[in-house]
């Protein structure tokens, strides 16, 4: 077969997603594996959410509700946006691609922190334009160069906040220097995945900034906090002229009737989403205190996950600790040849993570 395939396309890397628990029980014959390789709720899908998707099982012969209406109006209602500022994405991913589809050419340029969440880069290159890469510094996004980068073709800025891989924030007083002396005529994307779990009050909050005269987006997710990161339901919150554009190209019913009733429902159980922080905070805390005491090097978090530093190649590491039932994510792709990133599980599920590393550290 002889296909003619724009070099834009074969220049992206595949995204590779942590490995599943199956697929590693059946690899190494290993029984009651355990990931924290993700970034997924450890504590299963909120209990609402369940309810609600089991009572709309008879009605799956139906299409979904392309609107999104009620997964809309309780957003709006519980964030204090229109309904018309509401766009609802198969995953925030799906926002990001519509974004990047409505608003970039080739020739174009869009700004990203390096490394940052793989599918900016994935996206702004699907659509022939260029990811223009400004390295984090101390692990934050520094936010003074990347302003510096900004050129006539610049048309997207990607803010992860908190930052995934390294799970740092961007502060008010950071976002607000930026956004002061970004053009009008480019977007700016914060990113606000793991929002929910961020403590104190210095974070800059996207919602803080919205209104129909800034060129700003915020994403938000069901994945992680409300655990329905199998649903894939996601949604953006942006003025209306940027709305209506993605309504042209976003795909009929693209978020299916579930993961509508689900989020919704998920919406309303503020006991499951409250019980997941203090979960995180609670074990985060556990790690710094055992980690502390065992001098095992790692980077604080604003979020469900954390960096470690193990001082040696993090492949090996995390090959070592598959053999023992137990799914991290090197961050050898992101540029830290000696990290690996690890998500809060229970307290079971962290106990024996420390004791796994521990061993593949001495062996």
């Amino acid at each position: 077969m002889k296909l003619s395939v724009p070099e834009h396309i074969l220049s992206i890397k595949p995204y590779s997603p942590g490995k599943p628990v199956g697929a590693l029980e059946r690899e190494y014959g290993i029984a009651k594996a355990i990931k924290l390789a993700s970034n997924e709720n450890p504590l299963g899908p909120s209990p609402k959410a369940v309810k609600a998707i089991q009572d709309a099982l008879d009605n799956l012969n139906r299409y979904p509700d392309g609107s999104g209406y009620y997964l809309t109006k309780k957003i709006s209602g519980k964030l204090g946006v229109l309904p018309g500022n509401i766009v609802l994405g198969n995953g925030s991913d799906e926002i990001i691609s519509m974004l990047a589809t409505a608003l970039l050419t080739p020739g174009d340029e869009a700004l990203l922190t390096q490394p940052s969440f793989l599918m900016y880069d994935i996206m702004v290159r699907s659509v022939g334009a260029t990811p223009v890469y400004v390295p984090l510094k101390s692990l934050s996004a520094d936010l003074k160069e990347m302003k510096n980068r900004i050129t006539p073709r610049t048309r997207l800025v990607f803010l992860n906040n908190p930052n995934n891989p390294t799970g740092t924030f961007i502060s008010k007083a950071e976002f607000e220097d930026f956004i002061e002396g970004v053009p009008s005529e480019i977007l700016v994307v914060l990113d606000e995945a793991y929002i929910e779990f961020v403590r104190g009050d210095l974070c800059a909050f996207g919602l803080d900034y919205f209104n129909e005269e800034k060129a700003i987006v915020i994403l938000r997710t069901f994945s992680k906090a409300y655990g329905l990161a199998g649903l894939r339901i996601g949604y953006g919150i942006m003025p209306e002229l940027i709305s209506n554009l993605l309504h042209r190209i976003r795909p009929p019913f693209n978020t299916n009737v579930l993961a509508q009733i689900g989020a919704t429902a998920a919406l309303d159980d503020a006991d499951f989403l409250n019980k997941t922080v203090r979960l995180v905070h609670e074990e985060l805390d556990f790690f710094h205190a055992v980690f502390d005491q065992k001098g095992i090097r790692y980077f604080p978090s604003e979020t469900n996950f954390f960096l470690i530093d193990v001082q040696k190649n993090a492949d090996e590491v995390f090959e070592g600790l598959l053999r023992q039932g137990v799914i991290v994510r090197s961050m050898t792709s992101y540029g830290y040849p000696e990290y690996i990133r690890v998500n809060v599980g229970v307290h079971e599920e962290n106990v024996r993570f420390v004791e796994a590393l521990e061993s593949v550290l001495k062996s």
